[in-house]
């Protein structure tokens, strides 16, 4: 049985479904192979234009790491597991395509690392979420220490990190943890719709505005305007928006087709 499935969902739109269900969905080598493979066959694909990940559960998006798994490994091993999941969520964070984290039900751990890998989160009101990591005397290894406090702050990330404690779906929200709370049947209904807007803009457009935004987070303002400059000179030229003027003036919806 596969452990991630791949299905195209209207145009553009790719749901890739962590698919352990008895086992949490938890991030085992299999699974990290598979999401590699996907990763390799998308990176440079001009006809994908939203990634969403969900998991094949009611109840967990992902839990993480396969502890069951881990805990058969020597040093070596686990040192070797834990850098396949780090450089496996990194991918995910440098894809130019926009992703969505469909969390519908708990994340935890690597599970919550790879949702703040995306660029956009949807919590479940009936979920938790949390980095438990020092609990088991470790810290989280893919990102979670970096990407939570800058999206959070590093005031309630560190007191996340440092108790490991969940929050619930309501709460991620107020902290801006997700960008949007739903019902667990609703996630994956929110994801579709938010997909679909991007879906429908120009897609070269979108990857500029990614690659505009999150560099520019990681340098000063004059640097981050260079690069918003560098990323619109880019798409001047481009046939998508020729079309979207055209559209415009032609009271049409524009037909974008990434060139």
């Amino acid at each position: 049985m596969k452990s991630l499935l791949i299905e195209q969902k209207g145009k553009g739109v790719i749901l890739a479904t962590l698919n352990r269900p008895d086992q949490a969905n938890a991030l085992s080598l299999q699974l990290l192979r598979e999401l590699n493979d996907f990763l390799s066959s998308i990176e440079n694909a001009t006809n994908v234009r939203v990634v969403i990940f969900t998991g094949a559960s009611d109840r967990v998006f992902c839990a993480g790491a396969d502890l069951k798994e881990r805990n058969e490994m020597d040093e070596k091993e686990v040192r070797f597991a834990v850098q396949k999941i780090r450089m496996t969520i990194n991918r995910v964070a440098a894809l130019k395509i926009p992703t969505i984290a469909a969390m519908n039900g708990s994340a935890l751990g690597g599970g919550l690392e790879l949702a703040l890998a995306c660029d956009l989160r949807i919590g479940c009101s009936t979920a938790d979420y949390g980095l438990p990591e020092t609990s088991l005397a470790i810290i989280p290894g893919a990102g979670g220490t970096q990407r939570l406090s800058r999206l959070i702050g590093t005031g309630k990330a560190k007191e996340m990190i440092y108790t490991a404690s969940r929050i619930s779906g309501t709460e991620a929200k107020e902290v801006k943890l997700v960008e949007h709370v739903e019902t667990q049947d609703g996630v994956l209904k929110k994801a579709f719709e938010l997909a679909d807007l991007i879906a429908n803009n120009g897609p070269i457009a979108i990857r500029q505005a990614k690659y505009a935004i999150d560099l520019g987070l990681e340098v000063d303002m004059q640097t981050a305007l260079t690069i918003e400059r560098n990323a619109y000179e880019k798409i001047i030229s481009t046939r998508d928006r020729q079309e979207g003027l055209l559209a415009f003036h032609e009271k049409r919806k524009p037909t974008y087709k990434g060139e």
